[in-house]
């Protein structure tokens, strides 16, 4: 399993609007993509809800995870990106 740690980039944190934009992008994928907290469990990528209960905020570190090394670093970048910038 590969896993990459980020830093979220979005200004409120993995709540809605970046929640759905990383969630339909996992979506997207032929493999499973799991976000967590430190030491935390993994919640599956494709779905805003699970990635909002993470509460995590602008500059918490997450783990990017999953089979496919590309599928884990479309995600991560997206956790890293302001998602939330018009």
């Amino acid at each position: 399993m590969h896993t990459v740690t980020v830093t979220v980039g979005s200004a409120v944190g993995l709540h809605a609007r970046p929640a759905a934009i990383i969630s339909e992008a996992a979506g997207e994928l032929d493999s499973e993509v799991l976000i967590a907290t430190p030491g935390g469990d993994g919640v599956d990528a494709s779905s805003a809800l699970l990635i909002m209960t993470l509460g995590a905020g602008h500059g918490d570190q997450v783990e990017v995870s999953g089979e496919d090394e590309a599928d884990v670093a479309k995600i991560a970048a997206l956790v890293e990106q302001d998602l939330d910038a018009e």
